[in-house]
């Protein structure tokens, strides 16, 4: 089989070219073994750590895919030295004919080897600007023999290659250093090959993507960038830039070293962005949401989405060529240190283009990292001060663009780039909407129409309501007794959009930073029976924690949908929450307090608590189960089957001797929402 390229194939469901390569496979595969036989499965899941027969091996190639990096297939009867083959040409080891750095690094930089085969490159290397020098530079490295009379690597993919099967094998920075002082011993005569891992990265780093560190004010009141670039102290709370670190030296002289306070990495997004149309592969990849997608009226892909189609119809210029780039961007914490039971929070901010297919561009290998924000508190409803330097960029990006090289029509252009909305959880939404998603006017959709009520024994809001966003007629409306007490007459509220809340932010004033001193024109009323509204003060006004910075760009206020909520979160922490109530486990809803709040609103009198004696006794509600009933729930979860890939290994969460269900992952909750709860609480429903 000298075509291997169908290893890469992601459409593979009745797919003939793929099967026809599968079973052309497996043929090859059991050309010394016997009939029946079990075979290592190279599928992505197993990775040829498993023996299968071969019809499982047909599956799970099938379903989830042939394992991309496992091209020489020493598993399955091929000569595990034989590199030169021509079947090697998508694999990691190919020959120097096979391996052409000078289009790599043509796509990498934007300049072709043809344009400068004549040019003395030492003659004018002082007199090009930075870019230009690193071309040279690598095209030196190109051209460089690992060692004389090497035809099969230069130093340049030798070293690629080396650092490849470095994270391959998640080998350590030091054993890579070891290997590279023994390879300098074996090649002397090459005095340019590395003898560290540190310097064989200084090799291909400019085939990479560069950022920038840019310092911050450790209560998150400003970052030292632009006009505050070279100040020594916060101009706002006087924290120091810089940790005060004293070193001894050797002639007991004290020095002191600059550490900042606060590091937030920036990764501009211009590079990255030109990257994507330098690149023949994916040049063209990007026009296919216009030139290829069905448009038949089905949501397949984000430019099918209302908010998509209202924004071309507002910017038509931008529209006009589908080229310009719609992203989206995504921002969470999470605790690098999590083993280690440490409390710290880094917060990556992440850009997803969505020109590209609807099957990459929410594949990991298509995501932008653009900023990443250390620790070890997270920046909550200031992170806007660390987003200003993607707010710049991306304003450039509006107008008038950044001149591109397209590989796929060689020629320059204009692209432009537009964030279309964000995509968080609801507690990160709050931070990047400027709205807060806490206290009585937690709905970020309802706004200041939000109904909402203080539960004074389990001390919190509860939000009501919900039945003004059905049908005006719909008999819901004037149930009272499985509801709140009350007939539902209001309609739903009005959306919200962009000119609107600049509006009710007018006048309004960020102010940045923790640990403030609070003035008193931002000091809230205290809340009474009689009093349960906010101060409309201009700098507090309904639930706006602060004027977000989106608000800089100059087509943010068209955005019809600006903010998205990630379903998985709520779908995940609504079920938990489900399942507590339930099986009575954990943090149950259906407690005594949540009992006297029902007694309080004079509502649900059946499920009152009620006094006997000294003890409380809570009558069951009709979604209480007896422990055999649980028993029942837990055994149907723990023995369910799905197909292979379908869902993990659900019943490995269900203890049915503690009738209790833990450790579900985000897919888990939403099969079980969607479809195997019902199944589960069908069985305990009376016949």
């Amino acid at each position: 089989m000298d075509d291997r390229s169908w290893i890469f194939i992601e459409d593979r469901v009745n797919n003939p070219y793929f099967e026809k390569c599968l079973s052309d496979f497996l043929k090859f595969a059991y050309k010394k073994k016997e009939v029946g036989s079990r075979i290592y499965c190279p599928c992505r899941r197993c990775k040829n750590s498993e023996r299968r027969k071969e019809e499982t091996v047909r599956a799970h190639v099938t379903m989830k895919g042939f394992l991309t990096t496992y091209t020489n297939w020493i598993y399955h009867g091929e000569d595990p030295w034989d590199f030169n083959q021509e079947n090697m040409n998508n694999g990691v080891f190919r020959r120097i004919e096979n391996d052409d750095m000078n289009e790599l690094i043509h796509e990498t930089l934007g300049r072709t080897l043809e344009e400068n085969s004549n040019i003395n490159l030492e003659e004018l290397r002082g007199a090009c600007d930075e870019e230009t020098n690193k071309f040279f530079k690598l095209l030196k490295h190109a051209e460089t023999e690992l060692y004389p009379g090497c035809k099969n690597f230069t130093l340049l993919s030798f070293v690629i290659k080396l650092l490849h099967v470095k994270s391959l094998c998640r080998w350590s920075n030091n054993s890579m250093t070891i290997l590279l002082e023994l390879l300098k011993e074996v090649f002397p005569e090459n005095e340019l090959f590395p003898s560290s891992y540190r310097d064989a990265w200084k090799i291909v780093k400019d085939l990479g993507l560069s950022y920038h560190k840019i310092h911050a004010c450790p209560n998150d009141c400003l970052i030292y960038w632009k006009e505050t670039e070279h100040e020594t102290f916060c101009r706002k709370c006087g924290t120091p830039r810089y940790k005060q670190i004293v070193k001894q030296s050797d002639d007991s002289s004290e020095q002191a070293n600059k550490v900042p306070a606060k590091l937030v990495r920036y990764f501009p997004l211009k590079p990255r962005l030109q990257r994507l149309f330098m690149s023949s592969k994916t040049a063209s990849l990007m026009r296919w949401h216009e030139e290829e997608r069905i448009k038949d009226g089905k949501l397949r892909h984000p430019a099918d989405s209302l908010a998509w189609k209202h924004f071309n119809d507002r910017h038509p210029s931008f529209a006009s060529d589908p080229r310009n780039v719609r992203v989206g961007l995504a921002a969470d914490g999470f605790n690098p240190f999590k083993a280690m039971n440490n409390k710290y929070s880094t917060w990556p901010v992440i850009l997803v283009p969505y020109n590209l297919p609807s099957w990459m561009c929410m594949k990991q290998t298509s995501f932008m990292l653009c900023l990443l924000i250390d620790g070890p508190k997270a920046p909550g409803n200031d992170i806007h001060v660390y987003l200003q330097p993607v707010i710049d960029e991306l304003n450039e990006f509006w107008d008038p663009g950044v001149p591109t090289y397209d590989a796929a029509s060689k020629q320059m252009f204009y692209l432009r780039a537009a964030l279309l909305w964000t995509i968080n959880d609801f507690p990160a939404y709050g931070n990047l909407s400027g709205w807060s998603t806490k206290g009585k006017y937690a709905c970020p959709c309802c706004n200041k129409d939000v109904r909402s009520q203080w539960l004074m024994h389990s001390k919190k809001h509860c939000y009501l309501g919900h039945r003004r966003f059905l049908a005006i007629d719909h008999p819901y409306r004037l149930n009272r007794a499985q509801f709140d007490g009350t007939i539902e007459k209001h309609s739903r509220p009005v959306r919200l959009y962009g000119f609107e809340i600049l509006e009710q932010l007018r006048d309004f004033r960020n102010e940045f930073g923790k640990d403030q001193p609070v003035s008193s024109a931002r000091k809230r009323k205290r809340r009474t029976k009689d009093n349960n509204d906010f101060e409309q003060s201009p700098i507090c006004r309904y639930n706006w924690k602060r004027l977000n910075v989106f608000f800089q760009l100059p087509y943010w206020v068209d955005n019809l949908l600006p903010h998205n909520l990630d379903i998985m979160h709520i779908e995940k922490n609504f079920l938990e929450n489900l399942l507590w109530t339930l099986l009575g486990m954990g943090k149950t809803n259906d407690d005594i307090n949540a009992r006297y709040d029902l007694k309080e609103m004079g509502i649900r009198k059946a499920l009152h608590p009620q006094s006997k004696g000294d003890k409380v006794f809570l009558p069951p509600a009709c979604f209480t189960m007896s422990k055999d009933e649980k028993e029942i729930f837990c055994n149907v979860l723990k023995t369910v089957k799905v197909p292979d890939g379908y869902a993990s290994n659900i019943s490995r969460c269900v203890n049915i001797k503690e009738r209790q269900i833990s450790g579900l992952k985000s897919h888990d909750c939403h099969i079980l929402m969607q479809q195997l709860l019902s199944i589960a609480v069908r069985r305990i429903l009376p016949k």
